[in-house]
This record gives structure tokens, sequence and C-alpha cells, in this order.
């Protein structure tokens, strides 16, 4: 392909991403495909030759647009939102222009001050106290696992990094029950081990309780081992719920424990003066991860990690050979040192595209609206008298289950309502996803996709009536 062709090409590939979006909502949510039916629709061997791009476009309609479950459609409503919008959408047709490999200063002057620029502004809109430093991370989980190292570093002097966890007391690591998989799976990178992983019991309202984690460390300290870092969750995965965050910063500091913050979702509401008063609760805290990719409209993957000392983590991360040793380097960050990846993407250019494109007043007002048709729906459901709440809708996420006055059979419930997500998601009209709240099989309701609006929330609500209605 040549240059001319690349023009040629390029334009009618934007007219199909253009009208892809404006046709999405003739899409089913969910794809219909059956497992190994994108695969069988697949050559088993790469062409010898050269193929011509209207070929590969045939193809791509033929076989891949089928399997495409579309996140972007404005009735997805399950898991956590990873969205787009227009703007960050060019901003990625840039990004891959440019190609820039942003490891360090010297690499993408450009992309270096900018990123650093983009996390002060992130800082401001959230409403953080000034004590955080700010990088931006591939995803929440990487960044869980870099506050896990660094204060791995720091509490043992950087002795893991130099000489191995052989000689060390071992580490115990904290989180409620409620916590997202990625903390287990971090400690198990750690080289902590998932059996030094403690899971703190969860309130009514499935938030840790502060209690029995102060009962815990201690038991912990008792029995010769070193607490290390509690993991408070700002929105669990499961129902949002919020950890007491003062509560187990002031047993923490007790303690010498590291608290790092996981807001991944729920953390873009603190853009919401009404929920700043939480961001002031952080000011005792290590480290935050909040995702744009998530809530903020920005493409997957950018995600916003703060930590307050900042020197720990570039010294857990920092190696220095020659050959990336510039003339600059103490006066600039190099962010390859702020985390695990060497090779670093331009993720802080569609920040910025989105940023000024909907004002923080725009995107004020899409957080807003959503957590506001949530209420609504929650509302609704509540006074069914064939449903029931699950769980507080503190955000925009509504956690509810089917439950007919004639069944009491917890088994008998949680069959019924996995029948029911099931359905739902084969009419191809919406998407929801499901999780377990105290032993409950649970609908999971998001609102927070970019182009949902009130009336795909109530259109939903309506079809999932609808479907009960008919008997299950």
């Amino acid at each position: 392909m040549d240059l001319h062709e690349f023009r040629k090409n390029a334009h009618q590939l934007v007219d199909r991403m253009a009208d892809y979006l404006s046709e999405i909502e003739s899409y089913p949510v969910k794809s219909k495909v059956s497992p190994g039916e994108i695969l069988a629709g697949l050559p088993s061997l790469p062409p010898a030759s050269a193929e011509p791009f209207q070929n590969i476009m045939h193809d791509f309609e033929k076989i891949i647009m089928p399997g495409i479950t579309h996140w972007q459609h404005p009735s997805w409503h399950g898991y956590f939102t990873a969205n787009n919008s227009f703007p960050s959408i060019l901003a990625e047709m840039l990004t891959a222009t440019l190609g820039a490999q942003c490891m360090s200063w010297m690499t993408s002057p450009a992309a270096t001050e900018l990123e650093q620029r983009m996390m002060e502004w992130l800082q401001n809109m959230y409403g953080l106290p000034d004590l955080f430093s700010g990088v931006i991370q591939d995803t929440a989980s990487t960044a869980t696992l870099c506050a896990m190292l660094s204060a791995r570093e720091k509490y043992s002097d950087f002795k893991v990094n130099h000489s191995g966890l052989y000689h060390e007391k071992i580490f115990t690591v904290y989180c409620s029950a409620e916590a997202h998989s990625s903390v287990e799976k971090a400690v198990k990178i750690a080289g902590f081990g998932s059996q030094n992983l403690r899971k703190i019991a969860v309130n009514g309202n499935f938030a840790m309780i502060p209690e029995e984690l102060e009962r815990t460390i201690r038991e912990d300290i008792r029995s010769g081992y070193v607490p290390l870092l509690v993991v408070a969750a700002f929105g669990t995965t499961g129902s949002t719920a919020i950890d007491p965050l003062e509560k187990i910063t002031e047993i923490a500091t007790r303690f010498k424990i590291w608290v790092h913050v996981d807001a991944a979702w729920a953390g873009t509401a603190l853009i919401l003066p009404e929920n700043q008063h939480y961001s002031a609760r952080m000011a005792d805290v290590d480290s935050i991860v909040i995702n744009p990719h998530k809530w903020m409209f920005t493409n997957f993957d950018c995600s916003a990690y703060f930590v307050k000392d900042r020197e720990a983590l570039i010294r857990t991360f920092e190696i220095l050979p020659e050959y990336l040793k510039t003339p600059v380097d103490q006066r600039v960050n190099n962010y390859r040192d702020w985390g695990i990846q060497l090779g670093r993407r331009f993720r802080a250019l569609k920040l910025w595209f989105v940023i000024r494109t909907f004002g923080v007043e725009g995107l004020r007002k899409k957080i807003n609206d959503h957590i506001t048709w949530a209420k609504e729906l929650a509302n609704e459901i509540e006074q069914h008298p064939g449903f029931e709440l699950l769980a507080p809708a503190d955000f925009a996420v509504v956690c509810f289950r089917y439950h007919p006055d004639s069944l009491d059979n917890e088994q008998e419930l949680n069959r019924l309502n996995a029948a029911l997500l099931e359905k739902i998601n084969q009419t191809g009209k919406m998407f929801l996803s499901h999780t377990s709240l105290a032993g409950k099989y649970t609908l999971r309701f998001v609102v927070g996709q970019t182009n949902t609006e009130q009336k795909h929330v109530k259109q939903a609500w309506e079809l999932i009536q609808q479907l009960t209605d008919d008997r299950l």
C-alpha cells in the first residue's frame, strides 16, 4: 500500500467508522456467534502474496463484524463501561499515525509533558489534595500492582528488588471480600502468595468492616507476619460499595501500612463537586487509581494512577542502562521509570482531546445524568412488587433481582435470575452482566455508556418487565 492508496483507503475507512457509529443501535448488543465460528472463517495459513485492501475489508465485514459485541452501544449496561467518544477516536487515529514510543522525555517530549499536565488537570478535576504525583498506566490492574510493589520495596528498604523475598518475613495484604480480582492477581505476581491475602468481611452494604480489618492485622502481627498494604475500594466491582476510608487510613497509619484506593470506575464521579468530600478523605492514603477509560469517555486503555511517594515509585522501577541515558534525565519525568512497561503509548493525547472537547462542565453533566437515571431506575425497581434491590445505588450501578411473591427458595431464585439474564442478552436489544451478593444471583445494570440517554434506560426496564411477564 503506497501513500496514494493509504489516503483513499483512509477516507473510505473514516466513512465506515462514521456509518458504524451512526448505525450502532441497529446491531445486536451481544454477538450471536457460537464458539469457534470466527476461527472457522479464517484461513489456517497466512497469505503468500499481498491482498488488496478491499478484500481485507470485505472479510472484516463478513467474518469479524458478526463476532463483535458492541461495547459502544447505548444499551450496553454490563460489567463497567469501556467507553470511547468522537474526540477520543480522533486522537487515537493521530496516536496511531504518529507511532511514537513514549518511554522517555527524549523519545517524545510532547507526550511526556502533555501527560504531566493531564494528570495535573485530573487531580484538579477530582478535587484530590496536592500531595500526589500522577502517571498514566494502562489499566487499574497494573496500577494496583505498582502500588503493591512500591509498598514492598519501601517497607523492605528496597531489599527485595536486590535480594528477593527469600530472607524477608512474610508480608500480608488486606482487602474487602468484595475487592476486584486484580488484587489477588497482584499479590501472586508480587511474590506474596494468595494465601497471604486477607479478605476482610463486609457489612450489609458490602463495605469493609474496619473493626475486622484491625482485628486481622493484630492477629497477623502476633503470628509473626508483616502487614504491608490494604486496598480500599471506592466503588467495588459488584455493587460500587465505598469502604470507610477515614477509619481504614486511621488504622493503617497506626500500623504503618500502605493504603491504596481502587476507584477505577466510581472515581470519575469525583468530578462532581457534591462528591468531593470523598476526595478530601483521601489525603492520608498512599495511592489512588481512577480509569478515564471506564466512565470518562476515553478509549481503552487509560488509567490515572496517583501516588504520594513518587520517589518510592521511581526507585522501585528505575533501571538505567547506558543506552537509555540522556543529557536531560535529571530535569524531566521519564515515565518509563514510573511503572512496569518500558515502552509506552501516547495515552495523554486522547485524554487531552476529550477534556477539551467536553469541558469540565460537559463531563459533569454526563456523569450527573447517568447517576440521576440510575437512581430513577432503582426507585422503579424498589416500587415494583416482583423485583428487589440488592444493594444501595450510590452511583450509576443498580443491583437487583427478579423475586416473585410466590418464590422464596434461594437456589430457585438464583436459577430464575440466571435464566432471566440469558433471556435479556439473547434479545440483542440490551446487555447486562451479573454478580453474586451475599450468595444471591444479582443482575447489574450499569448506566454509563457515552451515548446512553434516559430513553435507553426506560426501554431496558420495560423490556426486563416484559420478559418476566412471559414467565421464565
